[in-house]
């Protein structure tokens, strides 16, 4: 199994899935760690031109189920998410509803944690204690 979190400094879990600049892909067997890898990852600054954030709302109104629902971010969610096409399960302490969206499209499970560190939400996930946090989605 492999478990990828969104960071920006290799240790903790990003706040915003779409802002982290990589993933920390950690592959697990048999209940226990057996590797880690960084792995790049686009972002929203990778798609210049386009609206993300109070921008996308004022343009588009704000939508009740959160933002990232149309078909311009689902494509970029899919290219940020390519990286990791591998993995089972994909760890952020934020993101918005339309990235959460296109994550369980590709067949990863999304997490959305209140855990800052990544290796105690690791543990968390494997023991089956880990809380998806779905009223954070943004």
């Amino acid at each position: 199994m492999k478990i990828a979190a969104v960071s920006e400094d290799g240790v903790t879990i990003s706040h915003h899935f779409g802002r982290a600049p990589f993933y920390v892909v950690i592959t697990v067997e048999e209940g226990k760690v057996v590797a880690r890898e960084k792995r790049a990852k686009l972002g929203h600054s990778h798609f210049a031109g386009g609206q993300h954030g109070e921008e996308a709302h004022e343009a588009h109104g704000a939508d009740p189920r959160g933002h990232g629902l149309d078909a311009a971010s689902q494509d970029r969610h899919a290219s940020m998410v390519a990286a990791i096409s591998d993995c089972q399960v994909l760890l952020s302490r934020g993101m918005g509803a339309g990235a959460y969206q296109s994550i369980s499209q590709a067949g990863i499970r999304p997490m959305v944690t209140d855990i800052a560190s990544i290796d105690a939400a690791i543990s968390a996930y494997l023991a089956g204690k880990l809380t998806d946090h779905t009223e954070r989605l943004h």
